[in-house]
């Protein structure tokens, strides 16, 4: 039988209406329309499957993969429900327009109104931003349910929604719960949970060519809405000093870790035979080989998504560059106590890496020292 190796996968394309031609002129892909907001570049959903572009598995989609190897993919770490139903979900987004202002459910809540598809906690790495590109973040101070149903009603929405201005390298938190838009000339490299569930509070009056509108769900979106805690900019993160670089934690919750490795020179990273890696390459090109093994699995260039299964244990990342690396972390053992063994705080640590201090990871007590 074939061992798994570290994986890419041919790019699943969704046209949009805010959609451009940004993936081409970026990365140089061949694009079947000028107007592709999404590039799924990892997912097993009912909306997109993604299948193996290299490699002896050639062919072979996602869910057959895990079907075939199991915990050889996902790790040893990871429950069980992670061999039924693909845990992860990796984009591209090119915003040549501004996206719906829409907030995403928690589990709770579409496990109760939903079919099949869990809650949405996201967040975002910026890849490219055009001169005073903004994004809608979250809702000014002194909003309510009551003053925002108001506002759809009379058309004033815009007055309570939070402008942010985002440039290269920018990373945002977006839990369930939290208002959000991507604003034109954003692109993104997106990691959330594996859901395509949106409830649409405004799309800005747009009429397709037959003069439809698409749909709102106001009521859902009102009865999601988060009102406390609102993150207001992007994260700072903790950053690592590295052999061969700057490791930076970023985003860590319950769903899964973002990291950015700014690698010079090669650096070793460990899946221990634990938990899958997903890699989306930034900037830069890298080789990534196998530790202890001659030859090299592949070359990722910017724009390159790859999956390494958890039993390729250690591999090299070999290059200069960038790169995003996602993973459904232990968050004490893979986060919050590496970085308490560096001296910081607990404090410091759920103030800087996001998602910790989230009232949802408050399953996570874990007392100072």
């Amino acid at each position: 039988m074939i061992k798994p190796y570290p994986f890419r996968f041919y790019p699943i394309y969704k046209e949009k209406v805010w959609g451009g031609a940004a993936l081409s002129r970026k990365f140089g892909r061949v694009l079947p329309s000028s107007s592709i907001g999404e590039s799924w570049e990892i997912a097993a959903h009912a909306h997109g499957v993604s299948v193996v572009s290299n490699g002896p598995l050639v062919g072979t989609s996602l869910p057959e993969l895990i079907s075939l190897y199991g915990r050889a993919i996902i790790g040893t770490a990871l429950p069980d429900s992670a061999l039924v139903k693909f845990p992860l979900l990796l984009k591209i987004l090119d915003a040549n327009d501004y996206l719906s202002v829409q907030v995403h459910p928690d589990d709770e809540y579409a496990a109760d109104h939903e079919s099949g598809d869990p809650g949405k906690w996201e967040a975002w790495y910026v890849i490219a931003a055009e001169p005073g590109a903004e994004i809608i973040y979250g809702l000014k101070p002194g909003a309510t349910r009551e003053s925002l149903r108001e506002a759809i009603a009379d058309g004033t929405l815009a007055h309570y929604l939070n402008r942010v201005p985002v440039k290269a390298g920018d990373v945002f938190d977006v839990p369930a719960g939290m208002v959000h838009a991507l604003g034109s000339g954003v692109m993104v490299a997106e990691i959330q949970q594996n859901s395509d569930t949106v409830y649409r509070l405004y799309d800005w009056d747009r009429v397709d060519a037959e003069g439809n509108s698409r749909p709102l769900h106001i009521k859902k979106a009102l009865d999601v809405i988060q009102f406390a805690g609102q993150r207001t900019g992007p994260v700072t993160g903790v950053t690592i000093p590295q052999p061969a670089g700057l490791k930076t934690i970023k985003v860590a919750n319950r769903y899964f870790a973002l990291e950015v490795l700014l690698v010079q020179g090669t650096v070793t990273e460990a899946t221990d035979g634990e938990r899958f890696h997903l890699l989306t390459c930034l900037e830069g090109s890298f080789a990534l080989e196998g530790d202890g093994q001659s030859g090299t699995y592949l070359v990722v260039q910017p724009g390159d998504s790859v999956l390494v299964p958890a039993c390729v244990e250690t591999y090299r990342l070999v290059g200069t560059g960038k790169l995003m690396k996602c993973y459904l972390p232990d968050i004490k053992r893979n986060i919050v106590e590496p970085l308490m063994s560096l001296g910081y705080s607990y404090s410091d640590i759920t103030k800087m890496v996001a998602g910790l201090g989230d009232y949802r990871t408050s399953y996570l007590p874990l007392a100072e020292g």
